[in-house]
């Protein structure tokens, strides 16, 4: 009926001289659609909107129930190709993006520091403007944000951000995609971070203010996150009037929390700190006794993978834990980035409310 609407209408345009597509239609109304990201590089949540970063949202839980639920192929990436550079290893991220890109019909092509090396065989310029040249994305997970910040000056195609030493921007789409699903709205949530301040509590106070969402950060002394990053973060919720707390105490952070989350304390690159790491972090662990201070409704979140000091099998694994859906999610939200970035393309789903 949808497609038969559509041949009608275009066939009625091209008669009177018109020339144009009728997209997607809903009890006869366009879908209005103001965000328009194609050609944009995500580099991190903070040259995103909140409009924008909910629009990438909204995208990934339609493809997410178009192609899960539905069963429908959208070859919405046919005849692209992503190139994915990858100096750290990773699981999650890996397979996300080249089953999600090859799911929508594109090409994905996989590059290790055994096929590349970033700044050092060739210089990040020529490097950018010869992918730039054979691919119509990147995707690179590496350890300096600066080579991402180079990469994209260069090249004349989107550079996706697949996590640095600063942010770790397509993680916390999949955790707020994963908290949308689970408690329908994200506004009003609060967030207990307790853990180190990296690239994940960095991507946080990037975005959760946008949302409405409360922030409140427990690391330990000499782990803080990035000054520099926790003074713009401070800007953001005093413009969305949300509450930003961080401190060295792992109950104070999960007091009233909604949401309990934490990550690896040793990071790929860290390995010689893990003696000093584990000391410092004694006393952060996520467990049940953690949970009592927070929300009844308290749930968790890790982004893998996870280590028992972290949080103990009692909370990993118990009904209150999000992680293997929230890894889930990395994939169609990964998905929905690339569609956005790359196509024309727009959300039939209702947009949920955020």
């Amino acid at each position: 009926m949808l497609f038969n609407l559509r041949i009608l209408l275009n066939n009625a345009a091209l008669r009177n001289g018109h020339n144009f597509v009728v997209r997607h239609f809903r009890c006869g109304q366009p879908l209005q659609n103001k965000v328009q990201l194609k050609g944009r590089d995500l580099l991190t949540l903070k040259n995103f909107t909140g409009e924008e970063i909910k629009y990438m949202l909204w995208l990934s839980a339609d493809l997410k129930f178009r192609i899960k639920q539905k069963g429908e192929y959208l070859p919405l990436l046919q005849g692209k190709s992503l190139g994915m550079i990858f100096e750290k290893r990773s699981t999650r991220t890996r397979l996300s993006t080249e089953t999600g890109f090859a799911l929508l019909g594109g090409h994905p092509c996989f590059l290790t520091t055994q096929d590349i090396h970033l700044g050092v065989n060739e210089s990040l310029t020529d490097t950018a403007r010869v992918l730039s040249s054979m691919t119509d994305a990147v995707l690179a997970r590496v350890y300096k944000q600066s080579d991402l910040d180079i990469l994209a000056k260069e090249a004349s195609i989107p550079i996706v951000n697949g996590l640095s030493d600063l942010y770790h921007p397509i993680q916390i789409l999949a955790d707020y995609l994963t908290l949308q699903e689970h408690y329908g709205s994200l506004k009003g949530l609060t967030l207990s971070w307790i853990g180190d301040g990296n690239n994940i509590l960095h991507s946080i106070m990037m975005s959760a203010a946008k949302f409405g969402m409360h922030l409140q950060a427990a690391t330990p002394k000499g782990y803080e996150p990035d000054p520099n990053i926790t003074k713009l973060a401070e800007q953001y919720a005093k413009e969305n009037g949300t509450k930003l707390s961080l401190t060295n105490d792992p109950l104070e952070a999960a007091r009233g929390g909604n949401v309990l989350i934490t990550d690896t304390w040793i990071s790929m690159g860290q390995e010689e700190e893990k003696k000093k790491r584990l000391q410092a972090f004694q006393g952060y662990q996520v467990t049940m006794k953690t949970a009592k201070v927070a929300a009844s409704d308290w749930t968790f979140l890790h982004c893998l993978p996870r280590k028992p000091e972290e949080v103990d099998d009692e909370v990993f694994y118990s009904p209150r834990s999000l992680v293997f859906p929230e890894a889930e999610n990395r994939k169609w939200t990964i998905m929905a980035v690339m569609v956005s970035l790359l196509t024309d393309y727009s959300p039939q789903l209702q947009k949920p409310k955020f």
